[in-house]
């Protein structure tokens, strides 16, 4: 039996302050409540703390996995097949490649609180797509995992 590819599963989680910034914006709700009452206070506080949470969250549940011989990377599943190589970008060069050496048609999954990603080039010839561009935490374990599996 051949020894299987390393996993790779990466959610791109909201930084903490994130979550503070969502009970301040709650605090916030519940003052502008506050001159109609105790209860509408705490329903204020409540619920703009968890609508604030739940756009957070929900922000923050973009996930990048390689399985299947394929890389899941939020809604996008693109064969390994179909991927060329994979190329780790530092801090510097992720800012560049977010920005001014962006090209309009590639795919990115994007987290600017996240300073290193992973480029990919995209081979299909029927796909449009220049290139995947996906920030990560661990870009080494990343293409580790694409080369693996394209091996």
């Amino acid at each position: 039996m051949q020894p299987s590819a390393p996993p790779f599963d990466e959610r791109l989680t909201a930084p903490r302050s994130w979550w503070l910034i969502a009970f301040l914006i709650g605090i916030a709700c519940a003052v502008m409540l506050l001159p109609l009452g105790a209860l509408p206070l705490l329903v204020g506080l409540v619920g703009g703390t968890a609508l604030s949470a739940v756009a957070v969250s929900s922000y923050g549940s973009a996930r990048i996995r390689v399985v299947g011989g394929a890389l899941v990377a939020g809604d996008a599943r693109i064969p390994v097949t179909a991927l060329g190589e994979a190329q780790v970008l530092d801090a510097e060069e992720a800012r560049a490649w977010r920005s001014y050496k962006a090209d309009t048609r590639a795919f990115m999954l994007l987290r600017s609180y996240i300073p290193t990603a992973v480029r990919v080039e995209v081979t299909d010839p029927q796909d449009p797509t220049p290139y995947v561009y996906l920030s990560t935490r661990e870009p080494q374990a990343l293409v580790a995992a694409l080369s693996a599996v394209r091996d």
